[in-house]
This record gives structure tokens, C-alpha cells and sequence, in this order.
């Protein structure tokens, strides 16, 4: 797993105009530069905020990542929530030392 790649793409999205714009041009062509696993992709692309979650991103991060996508805020919170019901306890990250995500 990536985990550190899928965090500097979120956090380079929310602070650097330039990554932001290639997001809005072309956010393949973007994700070619990081190297993520498929099932980042994946979850980078739907998106699925909860799968991101249980893969360990910072939530900090991604609740920028989740307004970029449209998300209100209730949506991000009930996404993490059922991320943990569907994907099983945080894999990796600050989550994962903390009792496992539950919030």
C-alpha cells in the first residue's frame, strides 16, 4: 500500500494551484504521477471516501478531499462510518494506533 502517495495527492490537491488544475483537466493524466495501488485508484476515483478512510488517510486531509468532491460535511462523516462497516477497521496511518478508527 501507498499510503503515503494517496496523502500527498489529497494534500498537494487542497494547497497547490498547479495539481489542482490538472485535477480539473485532466485528473488521469494527474494520477499518473502518483504511485498508488488499484485499489487506491479505485477509491481516489469513485470517490470512496470511506474506503480512503480505512485505508488509513488522515482525516484532516480527507475532509478537504471530500468537499473538493461534492461531499457535505454529514456525508463525509456517515462515508467514514460506514467505510468501517463495509471495509473492516483502519488498516494503516494514526486510525489504525488509535483504536482502530471507531468514531
Amino acid at each position: 500500500m501507498s499510503l503515503y502517495y494517496v496523502q500527498k495527492l489529497i494534500y498537494e490537491l487542497n494547497r497547490d494551484p498547479q495539481v489542482r488544475s490538472r485535477y480539473e483537466d485532466d485528473f488521469e493524466e494527474l494520477l499518473k504521477d502518483y504511485d498508488l495501488t488499484d485499489e487506491e485508484l479505485r477509491a481516489i476515483r469513485e470517490p470512496d471516501i470511506g474506503l480512503l478512510y480505512v485505508l488509513g488517510v488522515n482525516g484532516q486531509l480527507l475532509m478537504h478531499y471530500a468537499a473538493l468532491r461534492g461531499y457535505p460535511w454529514d456525508d463525509y462523516i456517515q462515508s467514514m462510518k460506514d467505510g468501517l462497516d463495509e471495509h473492516g477497521p483502519v488498516r494503516a496511518g494514526l486510525y489504525a494506533r488509535t483504536g482502530g478508527g471507531a468514531i
